[in-house]
């Protein structure tokens, strides 16, 4: 929930292109907070013309940064380790629970992700280029084989490690990204997965949330 006077601050951009709205991972921080009823507020700035003091607190320039008093945590995946602190509905307190969660949270991030933004590379940003088409095929097959030991565990599991978590929150955004190049119908398991988190409501608020700024801010001239 929005609060411009809650001290968690969520940095995201004010505009992004098409293609890219509803992708962007303060995404997975604004969902977060909404599942953990976490008040937060948004500092928005430009994905084109990024202010130069933005990069002592990102060094890439990359969104989300979050801002918790005097605490700054950035990527992603630190800053929603940061949140399951503060709730238990995001990241269990007991200790066998919480490094399933973790776990699981680092296997989305670093098995999963890299191959999802190869794809996206592959797929429409590099599309044109000669050699785009070979890397397909081969890059499909790796994805293939990182998607199927997820399939085995979702079949029998409604969430990845146990209750709904931060872990979860990872997952479907990387399965979001990878579903909008490859079908994920050979995938039951994951299809039913996916379809089970964005029906939530916490995720339909943080959609919401992201893609409102885009309908206020004009495209870069």
């Amino acid at each position: 929930m929005i609060d411009p006077a809650a001290k968690l601050e969520i940095t995201a951009f004010e505009w992004v292109p098409k293609f890219a709205q509803g992708y962007v991972r303060d995404l997975r921080l604004r969902w977060a907070c909404e599942e953990a009823k976490l008040p937060y507020s948004e500092r928005l700035i430009s994905a084109v013309k990024r202010p130069e003091w933005y990069f002592a607190e990102q060094p890439w320039g990359q969104v989300p940064v979050l801002r918790d008093g005097e605490i700054t945590v950035f990527e992603s995946g630190a800053c929603l380790m940061h949140l399951g602190e503060k709730s238990e509905a995001l990241l269990p307190r007991d200790p066998a629970a919480r490094a399933r969660v973790v776990s699981w949270l680092f296997a989305a991030l670093n098995s999963l992700e890299p191959m999802a933004f190869e794809m996206g590379r592959v797929a429409f940003f590099s599309a044109g280029e000669e050699w785009a088409p070979l890397r397909r095929p081969s890059l499909e097959k790796q994805i293939a084989n990182r998607l199927a030991p997820v399939e085995r565990h979702l079949d029998t599991s409604d969430w990845i490690a146990g209750d709904f978590s931060i872990a979860d929150i990872a997952m479907v955004t990387v399965l979001r990204d990878i579903a909008s190049n490859i079908s994920l119908d050979p995938y039951p398991a994951l299809s039913a997965y996916l379809e089970r988190a964005v029906a939530r409501p916490a995720f339909a608020q943080a959609m919401a949330d992201q893609l409102a700024p885009f309908a206020h801010h004009a495209p870069p001239r």
